[in-house]
């Protein structure tokens, strides 16, 4: 199957394994570590490939405490852009300075974080670093939203996934240039849009601040209208078919001669023939026990939820001078965003999730204010896991092939879930990858 995208071309696969679920007896035992996006979807992957699937998971699937629970919601294909581009260095010292700004550093973390802020920006250094990276990751989401669609619809939640574009709002031509070079790149790497004027912005999207003249819309994205409520689904139809569930934190490996025997966890070792890293920003120790450190550190985001809300977007929006995402969720309208180096200890700071209340309503002028802390107005805080070229780790570990890596997502997990979910159980299963796996090699942090 064939999907157009501009420029270029890519196509979905059918993976070249078993496509029913095979029954017990026999088969090579597999062992999901985590249950957010990435982990149910390589569970139902690795169970479509008819191998025996156990899935290691401390917390309830697709609850408060997991990644996707509370994000954008955004299966945006057309996200191929690191967050570092060129002179983002002479942006921090702003950003940081700026209450309201989209950055946000806790200083006691910094001596920490700092090596991998240095990696972040200079692996946006030049334009050329920015569209390889682009291109890597266009063969990963291309066509998300079209995955994600088969894997709600299999699990029972087709309604979860809209397939109807999303718009990127800008205060004027001006502010659209200064993002020139980001969708340059994006063209180069095959993603189309269309341009909404001012008169047809207002005519599509009539609750938005009037000053906001120019909309980007990309009607190849999608969006997903419960991220908890889907991980949780996918968690179910991997059950249905047949995984198993251990509650508990994994802890490392047993590695034999370079062959994996079994995963430890707080609850004791489970005998397995392969794993799958897929626990997002508390990845690390695993990897660095499978002889494989990388620089994984935690982007904290936040939202807000307007339980109540009567006005928003038509269209899931991503406004420029916020750098937040709008729409509206099953739970009313949700905004999220912000990006805040603290670690993954450190407490919330609910500042952050009120400074994307103020830019919501300012937004939308007519959102009646509801006070925060009331019930109608929700927040929560998420770990993104990023690694800092922007591209996640997927791939064998060094310590031994039967162990996979598969998380750093950074902005793009759940719309990069679907894929990786395919890649992390064709690796598992010994069948070549549907994509070149080449840009994602763990490997490539090795000094």
């Amino acid at each position: 199957m064939a999907a157009d995208y501009g420029t270029a071309t890519f196509t979905i696969p059918t993976m070249t394994v078993a496509r029913s679920f095979s029954p017990e007896g026999g088969r090579r035992h597999v062992v999901v570590i985590g249950a957010g996006a990435v982990g149910c979807a390589a569970a139902i992957e690795a169970l479509r490939a008819g191998l025996r699937v156990t899935v290691v998971e401390p917390g309830e699937p697709g609850g408060p405490q997991a990644t996707s629970y509370g994000n954008a919601g955004w299966l945006s294909s057309h996200s191929v852009v690191p967050p570092a581009l060129p002179g983002a260095w002479r942006k921090v010292p702003g950003w940081l300075a700026d209450p309201l700004g989209p950055l946000a550093l806790r200083w006691r973390h910094l001596p920490r974080a700092l090596p991998w802020l240095l990696r972040y920006l200079a692996s946006g250094w030049t334009e050329a670093h920015v569209q390889r990276t682009a291109d890597a990751l266009r063969t990963l989401l291309a066509d998300a939203p079209a995955l994600h669609a088969q894997l709600a619809a299999e699990a029972g939640v087709p309604q979860l996934i809209e397939r109807r574009g999303l718009l990127h709002a800008y205060r004027s031509r001006a502010e659209f240039d200064g993002d020139a070079l980001g969708w340059r790149v994006r063209r180069r790497a095959g993603v189309q849009w269309e341009e909404w004027p001012a008169d047809e912005l207002r005519r599509r999207e009539p609750d938005l601040a009037a000053r906001y003249t120019l909309g980007i819309f990309v009607p190849e994205a999608g969006h997903c209208r419960n991220p908890g409520a889907y991980v949780a689904a996918l968690a179910q139809r991997a059950l249905d078919a047949g995984a198993e569930r251990v509650a508990a934190r994994a802890t490392g490996f047993r590695i034999e001669g370079g062959r994996l025997r079994a995963v430890r966890t707080e609850a004791g070792e489970i005998a397995c023939d392969g794993a799958a890293i897929c626990a997002g920003a508390r990845s690390g120790p695993l990897a660095a026990a499978a002889d494989s450190a990388v620089p994984l550190e935690s982007e904290r985001g936040y939202h807000v939820v307007l339980e109540a809300a009567t006005a928003g977007p038509r269209t899931p929006t991503m406004v420029a001078d916020g750098k937040l995402i709008a729409h509206w969720m099953d739970g009313g309208l949700r905004a999220a965003g912000q990006v805040e180096i603290a670690g993954l200890e450190a407490a919330p700071d609910w500042r952050r999730a009120e400074i994307l209340h103020a830019h919501l309503q300012s937004m939308f002028p007519s959102l009646a204010p509801p006070a925060p802390g009331t019930p109608s107005v929700a927040h929560w805080l998420g770990h993104r896991p990023s690694l800092p070229d922007g591209l996640p780790c997927i791939g064998p570990s060094a310590a031994s092939g039967d162990i996979v890596l598969a998380f750093g997502h950074g902005h793009v997990g759940l719309c990069g879930s679907a894929r990786t979910g395919r890649l992390a159980a064709q690796l598992l299963a010994g069948v070549a990858p549907e994509i070149p796996l080449a840009p994602f090699d763990p490997g490539r942090f090795r000094s």
